[in-house]
């Protein structure tokens, strides 16, 4: 019984989504072969198939590098938000000292700053993992604070009282509670790595989907521009989507609220 009436829901909430795609794409290729949009200024749903499949070696060696750099910078960017929220969170004088740091950080537009960035660093992967960096590593820094501060004092009372440890504290009872915003982040994360990864390669490079999107776009070439735009955002839910197995990994409990909901 509980099963089925479940599956109504699940079914609705997996349909929903592709026919509204569906819908969309069948509205462009309607306004592109009718003539109320110009093909060489929007290419159709078919043409941009079309060129994926004529330049699907060429792409797939692009995103490959585009791919290995934004996983360098993620693992960096993570592991360095990691290591600024702990000291954040022990040391009340970091967390003053570092707190408009980490702010500032991202008030500088990326576009702006990889042209210093390739002007310090050259032309190899070096720049590109630095800049995604930059831009990753805030929302993880900024949801482990939090979320270390979420913990329930009571909780922390108790285990002091049980001579629980720093550490016994902090595994026990933060990093559980930071878990579910540490995972949010991240999936925000993944998909700034790799746009931050084409911005990159926008201004300096050999290869990459960046530089892929700067070729076809000098040749005019813009049905191979938005086959390279359909293959960054295929990337970006690919990490969204490994990012939330990882989750689900890490967050069995979370499995059973559902269930039990």
């Amino acid at each position: 019984m509980g099963a089925s009436a479940h599956a109504p829901s699940r079914l609705r909430q997996a349909a929903v989504p592709v026919l509204t795609v569906v819908c969309l794409l069948a509205l462009w290729q309607a306004a592109v072969d009718l003539g109320w949009i110009e093909r060489f200024l929007l290419p159709s749903p078919t043409d941009v198939v079309a060129a994926l499949v004529e330049d699907a070696p060429l792409l797939a060696g692009h995103a490959a590098t585009t791919l290995v750099e934004a996983a360098i910078g993620l693992a960096c960017g993570v592991a360095l938000g990691f290591v600024v929220a702990v000291l954040m969170d022990a040391f009340e004088t970091v967390r003053l000292a570092l707190r408009p740091l980490v702010t500032v950080s991202q008030t500088i537009p990326t576009i702006a700053i990889a042209p210093l960035l390739i002007l310090w660093l050259g032309y190899g992967i070096l720049p590109k993992v630095v800049l995604i960096v930059i831009t990753t590593f805030f929302p993880v820094a900024v949801n482990l604070v939090a979320g270390f501060a979420s913990v329930d004092p009571d909780v922390i009372d108790l285990m002091r009282t049980m001579r629980a440890s720093d550490w016994q504290v902090f595994w026990y009872a933060k990093l559980p509670a930071a878990a579910d915003q540490f995972f949010s982040a991240l999936k925000i994360s993944a998909t700034y790595a790799i746009v931050g990864a084409v911005i990159s390669e926008w201004l300096g490079g050999t290869s990459g989907l960046g530089v892929y999107m700067t070729r076809v776009r000098k040749s005019f070439a813009y049905d191979r521009m938005f086959a390279s735009i359909a293959v960054v955002s295929a990337l970006s839910l690919a990490l969204t989507a490994l990012v939330g197995a990882l989750e689900r990994l890490c967050m069995p409990w979370k499995r059973e609220e559902r269930k039990d909901s």
